[in-house]
């Protein structure tokens, strides 16, 4: 029986969830191929890399829509709302057209080779973008690169963010081998675009990009940037920029930028009409929730989604640029199956209390569990059951010159977004 509701078509998509991770990308052409291989001739940037995808992509896509261009941008997790996965200039889909797509998409399911949830919402995402007519759409991927649902598009462009260890039980052991399959989203004739900078990482891209034709560049050597006191300053293949201005905070959001940069100067040189103007204006608007997202001033109150060691080092790196010498109290909840001691290790020696909390999420770990994990030399801290209730206790001890920071999870961020503004964010129903 087809599902009516948004509830009920969200529920029926949520039990594929019971068919866990899979790699393979044959579920996902057997749907596509149900929808007549809509991601056929559609363009396409592909984004992988451990953190930032999300902010490249969003820097990109607000370049483009600068320059008069229809974006399409598919993300993972969402924050609040499913519906936030497949956004058109900013636009995230309508309860209504999820509910259609769905009802398709389960429709097109063979039995003997069900999808996984991440697999379904993929192809539903490519199935809308086609009908809605974008210009280019950029994919984040979900995890990995090779074997990712997403990985059945030919791209125009393609980026790595940056390598670090995280789902290893899947991706592999050592950085050689979870970039190898990051580099698996590189095509015969597409030009590659990496922020990684471990040389064992970037001889695995320069091997299979030479394999396959690819041009690779770097930041860093063919692409360079420099942070200045009066902003971003990009040296690229083709023009330097200075004195950018970027939406995003964070110290390591340079970075990103540079990388989005080199994506929109090389579509340009393929005939894309994006300016200078475009560049930076772009670049100045772009918006990303739950990273680096001030939500409250007196005290400062900032969300950010990091969840993995390399993500929470940055991210404490850019609390101390950002708010130097201010009494820092955390409120962090962290997935059970992320390395608990790696996250915390990043971000509690800047902490001066901290308050250990847990998303009403299934994989969440237990607030005692990650007091217990920080252990004997942590900040003193406490526990707390719920976001809400850990936010309200952070209020409590906070002075108006302390900052509020809440972390170590996109689950966390998301259920703290529904508190700060939840007119804004409302979540899909239960």
């Amino acid at each position: 029986m087809q599902p009516s509701s948004y509830q009920e078509a969200l529920g029926s998509l949520y039990r594929l969830q019971k068919f866990g991770i899979k790699f393979g990308l044959s579920q996902t052409a057997h749907l596509l191929e149900a929808f007549g291989n809509p991601h056929l001739g559609e363009r396409y940037a592909h984004i992988a890399g451990t953190n930032g995808k999300g902010s490249v992509s969003v820097f990109l896509a607000a370049i483009l829509e600068e320059a008069g261009y229809r974006v399409g941008f598919y993300s993972s997790p969402h924050l609040v709302r499913f519906t936030e996965r497949f956004r058109i200039n900013g636009e995230e889909m309508s309860p209504q057209e999820a509910v259609s797509l769905i009802r398709e998409t389960l429709g097109a399911v063979v039995p003997e080779e069900p999808p996984t949830f991440f697999e379904a919402v993929t192809a539903m995402a490519l199935v809308y973008f086609k009908r809605r007519q974008t210009d280019l759409a950029i994919l984040e991927v979900g995890m990995g690169g090779r074997l990712d649902a997403t990985n059945l598009v030919t791209p125009l462009v393609s980026a790595i963010t940056n390598i670090s260890l995280e789902h290893q039980a899947y991706l592999g052991r050592t950085l050689r081998q979870i970039a190898w399959e990051k580099a698996g989203i590189i095509k015969p004739g597409v030009p590659v675009f990496t922020a990684a900078q471990q040389p064992a990482v970037l001889s695995v891209f320069e091997g299979i990009a030479r394999e396959k034709g690819a041009p690779l560049y770097r930041i860093g050597k063919e692409i360079r940037y420099r942070k200045t006191p009066r902003g971003l300053n990009f040296y690229g293949r083709f023009q330097s920029l200075r004195d950018l201005q970027l939406g995003l905070r964070g110290c390591y959001q340079s970075r990103n930028a540079a990388l989005a940069l080199a994506l929109a100067e090389e579509l340009r040189e393929t005939g894309w009409a994006v300016s200078e103007e475009h560049m930076r204006r772009g670049l100045q608007k772009a918006f990303w929730p739950g990273r680096m997202h001030v939500v409250s001033e007196e005290p400062v109150i900032v969300l950010d989604g990091a969840h993995n060691p390399g993500a929470m080092r940055h991210l404490a790196a850019a609390v101390q640029s950002e708010f130097p010498g201010r009494r820092l109290i955390l409120v962090i909840g962290i997935m059970e199956d992320k390395d608990i001691p790696g996250v915390l290790s990043g971000i509690l020696p800047i902490s001066s209390y901290v308050i250990y909390t847990r998303p009403v999420y299934a994989r969440a770990a237990d607030p005692k569990q990650l007091m217990s994990a920080a252990g004997t030399h942590a900040p003193p801290g406490e526990t707390v059951g719920s976001i809400p209730e850990a936010i309200a206790r952070a209020r409590s001890l906070a002075g108006k010159e302390d900052v509020i920071l809440i972390c170590g999870s996109l689950f966390t961020v998301g259920e703290a977004l529904v508190v700060f503004d939840p007119l804004r964010n409302q979540p899909d129903p239960p």
